[in-house]
């Protein structure tokens, strides 16, 4: 395994990318960035004139960048070890080396099972909680405080998402440690964020759309003044809440506002590596999808699903949505090609989301369960049960 390219992620945040507006930029993949950056691989010859010309670096200092995953591997860290020890000895390489820790894991999340990521997440949550009951200092325990909230977010992920979206009283359980995290150090983007995963519970596993409703609008206006990415996103889960409900002209009118938002981001937003210019599509096609309006999600999903080309588990999602708008209009055809490719994507990161929208897609496809076509994509689903 190689070692992280930090340098390369550094000057790319500099310039003001997040990983997949970079990855769009040069004509790749966000996994393939994302390996790129965590040293296992590197741009092949024919793209690094692209890679350099965003970094805006000569070929030489790109090959400098690159050279950092030659360096040695680091040995593991025994000044978190000796913290453990003497928790009241804890200090700042130690924090960050926890913080390093959660962030590999975080980029993680979209590519690989949760089950694979539960047992690292729940360590390095751990941790962080005892060494923050016991430090020494204000500016530490504060540190502390950040780095908790960021591993309960995504601990909370992991495990709604390993469960498929059954174990709502455990994520909530993180979600809300993360967000009381947040608040202590006064970190609204943080709070927002916690209070954004939260809504996804109520609204995709409660299915209680007035209470994710309240969550999501309770989100935007946390994070107004501090992220557009996340004042946007809240916005535009409150927008499918309210398609939930049947309330068409409510949901249309957070799906404008959500690209007000979307239209201020700056680059320096906490949460800019949270954005990505298909989310907007892949909601928008969803609310007509609660709606019964398919013939107008059918265009929609077809084009989120088409930028979606990372395999990543928003991916299947997308796919999965494409096919019920396709049943839903009687596309047999174009349906279970739809939800052939859904497959594909949700038998490799084993997404909950994206696992029960493809069995309720089998569901609707039962009446049409003798023709060979969907007998095919039923084979598929039994296989997928058998193995969940």
């Amino acid at each position: 395994m190689g070692r992280p390219r930090k340098h390369f992620v550094k000057r790319r945040k500099a310039m003001g990318f997040s990983q997949e507006s970079f990855a769009e930029r040069v004509g790749a993949n966000r996994s393939t960035v994302y390996r790129w950056e965590a040293g296992e691989s590197e741009p092949v010859p024919w793209i690094r004139s692209k890679v350099a010309r965003a970094l805006q670096v000569s070929a030489e200092q790109l090959e400098e960048l690159l050279a950092e995953a030659g360096e040695p591997e680091v040995p593991p860290d025994e000044r978190l070890a000796f913290a453990l020890e003497h928790p009241r000895s804890v200090d700042h390489l130690t924090v960050a080396r926890i913080r390093d820790q959660v962030l590999e894991l975080d980029l993680r999340y979209d590519k690989e099972p949760s089950t694979a990521l539960l047992a690292d997440t729940g360590q390095a949550l751990g941790q962080v909680s005892f060494l923050r009951a016991h430090a020494s200092t204000n500016r530490i325990r504060r540190e502390l405080f950040a780095v908790e909230a960021e591993a309960g977010i995504l601990m909370g992920q992991l495990v709604w998402d390993a469960s498929q979206r059954r174990d709502h009283n455990t994520a909530r359980g993180y979600f809300g440690q993360a967000v009381e995290a947040a608040r202590q150090i006064h970190d609204t983007s943080t709070e927002s964020l916690g209070l954004l995963r939260t809504s996804f519970v109520a609204l995709y596993g409660e299915k209680n759309p007035q209470a994710g409703l309240t969550l999501a609008m309770q989100t935007a206006e946390t994070a107004e003044r501090t992220s557009m990415v996340l004042a946007g996103l809240g916005t535009l889960h409150a927008a499918e809440a309210y398609a939930m409900l049947g309330k068409r002209r409510e949901c249309e009118q957070a799906l404008s506002d959500a690209e007000g938002y979307f239209e201020h981001i700056a680059d320096t937003d906490a949460a800019i590596d949270l954005f990505s210019p298909t989310q907007h599509g892949r909601l928008a096609g969803s609310c007509y999808l609660f709606l019964d309006d398919a013939k107008q999600a059918q265009p929609i999903l077809e084009t989120t699903a088409q930028e979606l080309r990372d395999r990543s588990k928003s991916q299947a999602i997308a796919l999965g949505n494409l096919a019920l708008a396709l049943i839903r209009q009687r596309k047999l055809d174009e349906a279970t090609g739809a939800l052939h490719s859904a497959i594909d994507v949700v038998e490799q990161t084993w997404g909950g989301g994206g696992l029960n929208i493809v069995f309720g897609a089998g569901r609707e496809l039962r009446p049409w369960r003798q023709v060979a076509e969907v007998q095919d994509v039923y084979d598929r689903l039994m296989n997928l049960m058998a193995t969940t």
